[in-house]
């Protein structure tokens, strides 16, 4: 404490700047060492003769700076100040195919989700590490203000660099409004598009149940539209188009969930041409995409009618809730008022960081290892069912399985689920009044060990290969 008094004293201008100035004087000549600790607030104040609010400012600068760390409980004391530098660094080399966390007691159990995709960790965590360290050095203004249009240009321009190998047609910034994930993305859509007391949105007769729920919330009806083994049927489309003046259709062509089918480019054209003649928008979901494009999506189809909905959680993390909309040309402004008047768009930190990640040199790398760990996922469901009807791409994080004779889906999860394994039935992407196929959709788990996912599938394998006598056919 003496030397600090002796500095204070000797200083000059405003007493908090006064006690920073002493301080950092005294760590800088070996004074204080590192680890020291500081005295409390309030007896500094007192051997100083100046208020405590007066130290607690200048303690608060130097922590700001690096200089002093507080430690709650415990008090305030000399920093490391290579520590900031080592936390920038990169991670240590990560296992490609961690255990997360949160399934340690199901492994202990002997219990694998295979309901929704489970990411693997390939770099992607540390890439997300470091953005928040860099988040916390942001300008002040950035932390304390609303986020403002202007504000979010760089967080934009970084998701369009991103989609850069989607094509979009003619796109910039100005046409691309952030979401909270793909959900909230289908929902403004929504909200942007329909009109009227009781509109119809139609969906693929097996469709991504987001769609339903996104329609059933802004009081629409939902009509499924008969698909063959290339989509949408076009006929089909255009006759409930025009007997129900629909107004918008959901659709899924590069990954169609569940069935993991692609809808090719001459079928494309045709929903297209039907779209147009019936005054139709479209809506692709982009979301589990994560290779690449097979052909043209409906914004460069339809660019006045086409809306592209993508998101990052089944690539990078969905822990972060970061989606994008690209609206049609010159329906930006529609859409950009959807967001406004709903939720005044992401907070900025959380659009800072999307684009930190978005924009580091190391994604590429790190995409093509999620794929590359998802391949050998895919791989090992292939080696263990694929004597079945199996439907499956390396670059999906789902497979589809029409079930043998003497099964039925809704028998099939429960029995499955009594083995430890839980699955998506057929019935959950079919309308409530639809049909649905005998069928599963069996979701990749990465976030497993690659023995425990194949011992869960060889789990499945026997329940195919023995359906039980009572639900035989």
């Amino acid at each position: 404490m003496d030397t600090i008094l002796q500095r204070f004293e000797a200083a000059g201008g405003p007493k908090y700047r006064a006690v920073a100035g002493a301080i950092r004087g005294a760590i800088q000549d070996g004074a204080l060492d590192i680890g020291a600790k500081l005295p409390p607030v309030r007896e500094l104040a007192w051997a100083l003769e100046i208020t405590p609010g007066t130290v607690a400012r200048a303690y608060t600068i130097l922590t700001d700076e690096g200089a002093l760390r507080a430690e709650v409980g415990r008090g305030t004391f000399v920093a490391d100040p290579q520590a900031k530098a080592r936390a920038l660094l990169p991670d240590p080399p990560w296992p490609s195919i961690p255990a997360g966390d949160s399934t340690d007691a199901d492994l202990a159990s002997g219990n694998v989700s295979f309901v929704a995709p489970k990411l693997p960790d390939s770099g992607q965590a540390a890439l997300v590490r470091q953005a928040f360290h860099r988040l916390a050095d942001q300008p002040v203004s950035r932390l304390l203000n609303y986020p403002s249009r202007a504000g979010f240009r760089p967080a934009r321009e970084a998701v369009l660099h991103w989609l850069s190998d989607t094509p979009l047609g003619s796109a910039t910034e100005a046409d691309l409004v952030l979401s909270h994930g793909g959900q909230n993305g289908i929902g403004l859509v929504m909200q942007a598009v329909l009109r009227g007391a009781r509109p119809v949105v139609l969906v693929e007769e097996l469709s991504y149940p987001g769609f339903r729920r996104a329609a059933e919330l802004l009081r629409a009806e939902v009509v499924a539209v008969p698909m063959d083994g290339q989509g949408v049927i076009p006929e089909e489309l255009d006759r409930l188009a025009r007997q129900h003046d629909a107004q918008l259709l959901c659709t899924s062509c590069e990954v169609h969930n569940p069935t993991v089918m692609v809808t090719p480019l001459a079928r494309r054209q045709e929903i297209a041409a039907v779209a147009q003649r019936r005054g139709l928008h479209v809506l692709e979901d982009d979301c589990y995409r994560i290779g690449a494009r097979a052909a043209l999506g409906y914004r460069a189809l339809l660019p006045d009618r086409g809306w592209h909905v993508a998101s990052i959680s089944k690539s990078i993390t969905p822990a972060l809730r970061i989606g994008v909309v690209v609206a049609p040309e010159g329906r930006g402004g529609d859409l950009r008022r959807v967001a406004e008047h709903g939720f005044f768009g992401l907070a900025q930190p959380l659009a800072d960081l999307a684009a930190d990640v978005l924009r580091h040199p190391d994604l590429p790398r790190v995409l093509q290892a999620v794929r590359a760990d998802y391949a050998r996922y895919i791989r090992a469901a292939v080696n263990a069912l694929g004597g079945f009807n199996l439907h499956w791409r390396e670059d999906v994080p789902f497979l589809w399985l029409p079930l043998p004779a003497g099964w039925r889906a809704a028998s099939f999860v429960r029995a499955a689920e009594a083995q430890g394994v839980q699955l998506r039935a057929a019935d959950e992407f079919a309308l409530r009044d639809g049909m649905a196929p005998n069928a599963v959709r069996i979701a990749v788990n990465a976030q497993v060990p690659l023995p425990v996912f194949e011992a869960a599938l060889g789990r499945l394998r026997g329940l195919l290969d023995n359906p039980p006598e009572q639900i035989m056919v």
